[in-house]
């Protein structure tokens, strides 16, 4: 009977295991880092030198490994001529929103459009990420192309510029055509920095791990309040003020608690009565956000 070891998810070190080895059980996966934020731990187990003696397993610190990741995929020409534009469309700004170079090409929806002041970035209704082509259905997708197509028939030179006029009055009807939007300048276009991109806390707080509600705070808050915030456990919590600044009210509203938070229960409960979970001003992860206002 094979024994149960939390953790233990690789079929052939679980074999070597029942057979008496010492795999190097509870070691880090290959691929990394765990990507869920749980920590790593270690099975630890008193030697077996006699099947009847009782012998014990177990973990220090349970954890779990999650690999976000996507199909196999090359570049597509469209993307890369798309990345090369949006580098070059950036390094022509002097105070870009989402931050300077370097920055990374997310698939957000960014429409780039150009007027006496030079070129500007506004949102599409939707971004489409390469992973989420193969579920898109051709007649919504091509509805974010007629939106765009409106937006810039204001702006002429824009599409002249970009090249984007072929793209733009194609209409979407299958794979192919939604494969070359999504790749397209038109929706592979928001640059983000890695930390807002990809990244995970304590790294940073990236729009593929985290809410898009919750990142995009980071965008426009007050640069002396702490977003992103650790519990007394050690995990990410991210909160917002109550009031507004000079009330004099240093409550904060949990907006997401890791699942290793002890808050993380106590939000999905609040939220589970339509309530926000409000911490006292005395609370450690309140003061931490406050800190530089101090």
């Amino acid at each position: 009977m094979e024994r149960s070891v939390p953790g233990l998810t690789d079929p052939a070190a679980r074999r070597r295991l029942n057979q008496g080895g010492d795999a190097p059980i509870g070691a880090p996966c290959a691929h990394g880092a765990n990507s869920n934020g749980s920590r790593e731990g270690r099975v630890t187990m008193t030697p077996q030198t006699d099947p009847s003696n009782p012998h014990v397993e177990h973990e220090d610190k349970p954890w779990t490994i999650n690999i976000p990741g996507h199909p196999p995929r090359s570049d597509s020409p469209e993307y890369v001529a798309s990345r090369k534009q949006m580098h070059k469309l950036v390094d022509s700004l002097d105070h870009p929103f989402y931050g300077p170079e370097p920055v990374e090409d997310h698939h957000g929806g960014g429409l780039w459009v150009k007027d006496d002041q030079g070129w500007f970035m506004v949102r599409n209704m939707a971004g489409i990420e390469w992973s989420a082509q193969f579920c898109a259905d051709p007649a919504k997708v091509d509805l974010l192309r007629q939106n765009a197509r409106r937006l810039y028939a204001g702006f002429p030179d824009a599409v002249e510029e970009l090249g984007i006029r072929e793209l733009l009055d194609t209409p979407i009807t299958d794979a192919d055509g939604v494969q070359r939007w999504t790749d397209s300048i038109c929706n592979a276009s928001v640059p983000l920095a890695k930390k807002d991109h990809s990244a995970e806390l304590p790294k940073g707080g990236g729009v593929h791990h985290y809410p898009s509600p919750i990142t995009e705070i980071g965008f426009f808050k007050r640069d002396d309040f702490i977003l992103w915030v650790t519990d007394d456990a050690g995990e990410p919590v991210a909160v917002a003020p109550v009031d507004r600044r000079g009330s004099g009210d240093g409550r904060v509203n949990v907006l997401f608690a890791s699942e290793q938070s002890p808050l993380h229960a106590e939000l999905h409960k609040a939220q589970a009565k339509g309530q926000a979970l409000v911490l006292d001003a005395g609370h450690a992860v309140a003061r931490a956000a406050f800190a530089r206002q101090a």
